[in-house]
């Protein structure tokens, strides 16, 4: 469930300028201006809490330029860089801390600032910090006007007590792997204990939300403001149900839904991947025709597509430079292209063509490397191994052996296409049961009992996120409101001009849709 991450931009145009110059005040070289008035410590945190975990909300964020900021591009100057602390274990908040990393870029309408907005881009496992250091600019208008805009990276992610459990050697091996017998889950289970012990049983989303609430401390706001995308919108809500009384306004696009048992939520998860699968597929047999790789045949496109896919267990294809394209590493190609919606179509089939009626691996494999996050240099980054270890705290002991088979049996039913590769790979991603620790709370709807109206989005043609989570989410909470975009791709902010000014309605006005709004994709 990690959407790609926004690419470093190029530089920004001269006429920027005038808006770079309202978001630094003239000469601003150090800590960047913060709110007017900082709430009362009361109105921060419970007047009952330890005198460390007090502290740690009165803290004071040193905002500064970024460690390796390139001073000759006004867009990465806007960005101020800091750390905050918390508890590494909130039982314990006297002792030892972690740092979060923290990226801000002030609002441009100093005059008429409403407070901090904290973006999460879900993951679990991608950077707050990287959303806003290289795609800020994405909201620019009225957040950015009237928002500070705040990345942070969660615990076990980014520069916030990464983790690092599989050397990346070891990494290429487990992504490439074919063989059903190569024990994905006890393999990574047993590196992540080796090197991170201590950190696992804190990186829970509880663990994180309490991070989010004293990063709302520190910033001096009375309540949180919050857009979070696919796990952000878990991150959000689990916000909510523990601190009700401080959520401010909160949006939440690419519902997650942590109220039905895994099992279930894989093969809801693979069911919607394989709706966008078959619409590429019969999209191009239709669309492009001779040029389609898939064929000219609407109807068996699908089909050929994934016996294309699975056919590289038995022939992979090698590339140049002698690396394999496996069955493996073209589904995590293809799926991950494809969570992007039609937008993205034409990036699959031209990496497609080359591999289907010449052999050649490098178009495929360049689409596997973006999904599993590793560059040209064979470096994997954190999200990879941090998607595992925040899911598996997050989720309760998975499935038995017993309770797998029904699941495995609907699973083949509804996703005929996406899972015949990997079966249990598909159903349980990641796979937990080796894992050493797990929450013990059983899945259960989030309410958020007192919180402030809550903004879901779900898209109806969601391949990530299918769009019943949302509908469950935005159900299940007190004061839930559901907006559908219509459409395909994962999340809908980036889709959807009416969903950004439904989202900026709300968020800089307090203006919500009316139930049972529906807007068009871009």
């Amino acid at each position: 469930m990690i959407p790609r991450l926004p690419r470093p931009p190029g530089r920004t145009l001269p006429a920027l300028a005038a808006a770079l110059a309202l978001a630094l005040p003239s000469g601003c070289t150090g800590a960047a201006p913060g709110p007017p008035d900082r709430p009362p410590l009361a109105e921060r945190v419970a007047a009952t809490a330890a005198p460390a975990l007090r502290a740690l909300y009165d803290q004071r964020i040193d905002w500064r330029h970024c460690p390796d900021e390139d001073g000759d591009d006004p867009d990465r100057a806007a960005v101020r860089c800091a750390t905050l602390k918390v508890p590494l274990d909130y039982a314990d908040p006297g002792g030892p801390t972690v740092d979060v990393a923290l990226a801000m870029v002030p609002a441009a309408d100093r005059a008429h600032r409403l407070g901090a907005l904290v973006l999460n881009p879900g993951g679990p496992g991608n950077s707050g910090v990287d959303m806003v250091r290289w795609g800020w600019k994405g909201y620019q208008g009225p957040l950015h006007d009237r928002y500070d805009l705040v990345g942070f990276d969660p615990r076990g992610a980014g520069d916030t007590t990464p983790v690092h459990c599989l050397d990346d050697r070891t990494r290429d091996q487990w992504d490439a792997t074919d063989d059903p017998a190569y024990d994905h889950g006890r393999i990574l289970a047993e590196a992540c204990r080796a090197r991170h012990a201590d950190l696992l049983p804190h990186l829970g989303t509880r663990d994180t939300a309490r991070d989010l609430d004293v990063l709302r401390g520190a910033l001096g706001e009375r309540r949180l403001d919050f857009l979070g995308f696919s796990y952000g919108t878990h991150l959000g809500a689990t916000y909510a149900e523990q601190f009700p009384d401080r959520t401010g306004r909160l949006v939440l696009d690419g519902a997650v839904d942590h109220g039905a048992p895994a099992a279930r939520l894989g093969t809801e998860q693979a069911a919607a991947a394989e709706a966008g699968l078959r619409a590429f597929a019969a999209a191009c047999a239709t669309d492009d025709g001779a040029a389609c790789p898939l064929g000219a045949d609407p109807a068996a496109a699908p089909q050929r597509l994934a016996r294309f896919l699975d056919g590289l267990r038995d022939h992979p294809l090698r590339a140049a430079d002698g690396r394999a394209l496996t069955a493996a590493l073209g589904w995590d190609a293809a799926l991950d292209v494809l969570s992007d919606g039609r937008r993205s179509w034409p990036r699959l089939r031209e990496a497609l063509a080359p591999a289907v009626t010449r052999g050649e691996a490098e178009g495929l494999l360049a689409l596997a490397d973006g999904a599993d996050r590793r560059d040209e240099d064979g470096r994997y980054r954190t999200p990879a191994d941090a998607f595992a270890a925040i899911s598996c705290a997050d989720g309760p002991p998975p499935p038995t052996d017993a309770e797998l088979r029904p699941a495995l049996a609907e699973l083949a039913a509804r996703a005929p296409l996406v899972s015949g590769h990997d079966p249990v790979g598909t159903l349980l991603d990641p796979d937990c049961r080796p894992w050493p620790f797990h929450s013990p709370e059983p899945p259960r709807p989030i309410r958020a009992a007192g919180s402030a109206p809550i903004l879901v989005i779900g898209s109806t043609g969601d391949p990530v996120t299918p769009y019943a989570w949302a509908q469950r989410l935005a159900a299940g909470l007190e004061h839930g409101v559901l907006l559908t975009r219509d459409g395909d791709g994962h999340t809908g902010y980036d889709k959807s001009g009416c969903v950004r000014d439904a989202v900026a309605s709300y968020l800089v006005d307090g203006r919500l849709p009316a139930s049972g709004t529906h807007c068009p994709s871009d």
